[in-house]
């Protein structure tokens, strides 16, 4: 990841057998979280993600450029698919 404009995230959906919906920023390995619908899925990785780099940033593993985030919804993968 380049740091200097801000941090680009990815977040890959897919939806469980049992109706709930799992959400991960691929950039950010262990960033995955779990919602009832997809946009608390969305919403619960975005917040983590957010959580990660600031503290990353507090502890001088990122550049504070790196708070700068923008995140990007790939496409959703149902289970079964």
């Amino acid at each position: 990841m380049a740091y200097n404009r801000g941090v680009n995230l990815s977040i890959e959906l897919d939806r469980e057998d049992d109706g709930r919906w799992i959400a991960e920023a691929l950039e950010l390995p262990g960033v995955m979280t779990y919602g009832s619908t997809r946009e608390e899925a969305i919403s619960n990785t975005e917040r983590l993600a957010i959580e990660v780099i600031a503290d990353r940033i507090r502890h001088g593993e990122l550049p504070p450029s790196a708070f700068n985030v923008s995140f990007s919804v790939l496409s959703e993968q149902l289970a079964g698919d």
